[in-house]
C-alpha cells in the first residue's frame, strides 16, 4: 500500500470529534485500521453524522491516509528531545483557522483562545488535568494543534471552570469518553482488576482519580441500593481505599 506523500492535508478535513474517534480506533486496531472495508465503514459513519451538516463528506481514502500517517509516526524511532513547538494549530472558532507554527499569530501555550467547538459540544468527554492528575468533565474543546512529534493536543475548557483553567492536554493519553456512574443493579459488572474512576474525598481536596479494583466485598442488596465495598488502589500514589458504589464510575469499554 502506497502511503500519501504528505498526509497533513487530511487533518483539516476532519472534525475534532472524528480525530478523537480515530485516535481511539488506531490505538485498538493498529495496522488493521488500514483495511479498505474498515475505512469505508468509518468514512460512512462520519459522513452521516449530524456533526457533518454543512461540511463535505469524508472518503475512505482520507480515513486510510490518516491511519497510514499515524502508523508511520508510530514506527518512527523514538528520541528524547526538548519540547517541540506546534506544527499546526486549528482555531475551531474560525472555519479557515489553520495557522503555520512560523506565523507570528501562532497561538502559544497559555494564551487564551476564543471560540467553541460547536460540532463536538454534544459529546461526552473527560480530560486529565496536569495540575492534579485528576479527571474532569469537558465543557468544550477550544482549539487543537499538532506537535512536530506528530502528537495531537487539544485545549479544553473544564465543566464548572472559567477560561483561567483551560489546559492543553494530549488527546491520546489525557482525553477519553466520559466515565459512567454504576447503578446498584449493575455492581456485578465491576470485577477485580477493573479500571475505575473514583471519587477521592480528602480533608484538603476532593478529586476524581483512576484506580484499579483490588478486592470486592459483596453484600446482599436490591436494585435500589447497594452495600458492596470496593477496595481500590489509586494509580497516582498506590494508596488503597474502600469505597461504596456511590463513589465509583466504570469505564464505557467495560460494559458487557
Amino acid at each position: 500500500m502506497d502511503a500519501p506523500e504528505d498526509s497533513s492535508h487530511y487533518f483539516t478535513d476532519f472534525t475534532l470529534a472524528e480525530i478523537v474517534d480515530m485516535e481511539t480506533l488506531f490505538k485498538e486496531l493498529g495496522d488493521q485500521s488500514l483495511l479498505k472495508d474498515f475505512c469505508q465503514t468509518v468514512a460512512s459513519s462520519f459522513s452521516c453524522s449530524v456533526n457533518r451538516k454543512g461540511k463535505s463528506s469524508i472518503t475512505w481514502k482520507q480515513v486510510q491516509g490518516w491511519f497510514q500517517g499515524s502508523l508511520e509516526k508510530q514506527n518512527q524511532p523514538k528520541f528524547k528531545t526538548a519540547p517541540s513547538s506546534p506544527l499546526l494549530i486549528v482555531d475551531l472558532s474560525n472555519p479557515g483557522g489553520v495557522r503555520d507554527a512560523g506565523s507570528p499569530e501562532t497561538v502559544t501555550y497559555g494564551q487564551r483562545v476564543k471560540g467553541k467547538a460547536s460540532d463536538v459540544s454534544d459529546l461526552a468527554f473527560e480530560a486529565k488535568s496536569a495540575r492534579d492528575d485528576a479527571w474532569y468533565d469537558v465543557a468544550s474543546f477550544m482549539t487543537y494543534r499538532y506537535l512536530r512529534t506528530g502528537e495531537l493536543e487539544v485545549r479544553v475548557r473544564f465543566s464548572g471552570f472559567d477560561n483561567q483553567h483551560d489546559e492543553w492536554v494530549n488527546v491520546q493519553t489525557s482525553v477519553r469518553e466520559r466515565s459512567i456512574p454504576v447503578e446498584p443493579s449493575e455492581c456485578g459488572r465491576v470485577k477485580v482488576g477493573d479500571l475505575l474512576l473514583c471519587f477521592q474525598d480528602r480533608e484538603d481536596e476532593a478529586l476524581y482519580c483512576d484506580a484499579h479494583v483490588v478486592n470486592i466485598k459483596r453484600g446482599v442488596h436490591d436494585h435500589r441500593s447497594c452495600n458492596c465495598v470496593f477496595v481500590v488502589r489509586y494509580e497516582f500514589d498506590g494508596t488503597e481505599e474502600p469505597l461504596g458504589l456511590e463513589s465509583i464510575c466504570r469505564r464505557p469499554d467495560s460494559e458487557e
